[in-house]
């Protein structure tokens, strides 16, 4: 391999500027007479090539026809390589075009290989084309017809970016209107689950109410009748009694406070919460919401909950949604499954929590279908759902995920095996505790 000596790049930079200076002095046998019969042209659009020198001829007088003003052109940089006999010019320049009086700036970039035949430098193969528009070096056009389509483009990008805009505010305005309708679907099924659960208690004050009334008429007849030992030991039951009342009226309470708290707007303010009594109030109220709701529902379910946690500093709103969500999630997945086994399915969700280091862990595990490995990665994107019409949203998921990650700096996990059940694993940092 020979690199040549510099008059040979002179004679090289010579002919490739007399090839291209004759496209903007309009003079076609001055730049054709610099070229091999068998010149070779590739363009930027689809249809400029050509694979000879008449081919190209035809290409050139086209082009000049658009350019109706002046054409000036100046190199910006030229890079010679020259290897044997063979040649190639890298180069970008830039068409000054002036149409009514007013300059346009196109920027081209080429690369030309040239031949030397005879002892002469000849054009053998064009490679020309336009980058994007440099708005920051100018303004960069080609021709009339390029700058009335562009004003027309304009104007349609401004027509498309109004009618884009009013698209995205109705589509953050139906958002919301879906969230809002995802958070009255999980309270509506909390509703059943509340009744059957603030029975209980009820029940429970009801009927040790009554005894105690009547314990208190026969303590009032052992008072009459001086019996004041068995007087003492009646008033021990009603103070039992009592203690009992006042635990199950907090049952109510707690219960009615947790159905407020879910249905509340989330206000963004963390508090101290009970992150064990937060997941077994809703295990409980999703079980019997979704008993009171499918009449065909049937599925046990476990707590294993780690007393050391203690209370931690949570959205206690939020969270109540994200636990809530999960586990009417795996009741779901588990209740399906049962529809289609052969009687010998046992359905169970779980739900358990503990510590790792400085993180606090809650897992939601159920025995359901599984999620197919296929679609796993999309499961928390919005409006994503595996159900069947009408029967969600697919915002359930990502307002948790969203949540958890946005909110209180945690993830979520999901491990699943189709057709043997899910789990998914929510991490809340005790760090932002």
């Amino acid at each position: 391999m020979v690199i040549k000596k510099n008059g040979d790049i002179d004679n090289v930079l010579r002919i490739h500027e007399s090839f291209w200076q004759a496209l903007a002095e309009r003079d076609l046998v001055k730049r054709f007479a610099l070229c091999t019969e068998s010149i070779t042209f590739i363009g930027t659009g689809h249809d400029e090539f050509a694979n000879n020198k008449q081919e190209y001829l035809e290409l050139n007088k086209r082009a000049l026809e658009q350019y109706s003003g002046t054409i000036n052109l100046i190199f910006e940089w030229q890079k010679p390589i020259i290897i044997d006999h063979c040649a190639w010019v890298e180069t970008s320049m830039v068409w000054q075009q002036f149409i009514n009086e007013k300059q346009y700036n196109e920027e081209i970039r080429s690369t030309t290989i040239l031949q030397k035949i005879d002892n002469q430098w000849l054009i053998a193969h064009v490679h020309g084309s336009s980058p994007d528009y440099r708005l920051h070096s100018g303004e960069f056009m080609t021709n009339e017809k390029t700058i009335s389509r562009n004003i027309e483009l304009e104007k349609l990008v401004i027509e498309r970016t109004e009618a884009l805009q009013d698209t995205i505010t109705s589509l953050k305005d139906a958002q919301e209107t879906i969230i809002q309708a995802e958070k009255m679907a999980s309270l509506g099924e909390l509703t059943a689950g509340i009744a059957h659960e603030i029975q209980n208690p009820l029940n429970f004050v009801n009927n040790f109410s009554e005894v105690s009334l009547e314990l208190i008429d026969e303590m009032s007849d052992e008072i009459k009748n001086n019996h004041i030992n068995a007087a003492f030991e009646l008033a021990s039951m009603v103070k039992d009694n009592l203690t009992k009342i006042h635990h199950h009226g907090h049952r109510a309470e707690s219960i009615i406070k947790s159905m407020l708290q879910h249905a509340r707007k989330s206000t963004g303010k963390k508090e101290l919460t009970d992150i064990n009594n937060l997941c077994d109030e809703y295990m409980r109220l999703s079980y019997h919401g979704l008993k009171a709701k499918y009449k065909n529902f049937k599925a046990n379910f476990t707590t294993e909950f780690d007393p050391s946690i203690g209370r931690i500093l949570v959205e206690p709103q939020d969270i109540s949604r994200v636990i809530l969500n999960m586990i009417n999630n795996a009741f779901y997945a588990v209740n399906e499954k049962d529809s289609i086994a052969d009687g010998t399915y046992n359905p169970l969700v779980s739900i358990s929590t503990y510590k790792i280091g400085h993180d606090v862990i809650i897992k939601i595990k159920d025995n359901g279908k599984g999620i197919p490995s296929e679609i796993r990665s999309k499961i928390f994107q919005p409006f994503f759902t595996t159900k069947p019409s009408g029967r969600g949203t697919g915002l359930g998921l990502s307002m948790s995920y969203e949540i958890i990650t946005k909110g209180h700096n945690g993830g979520i996990e999901v491990e699943s095996e189709e057709g043997e059940g899910s789990t998914f694993i929510v991490r809340i940092p005790l760090a932002h505790s």
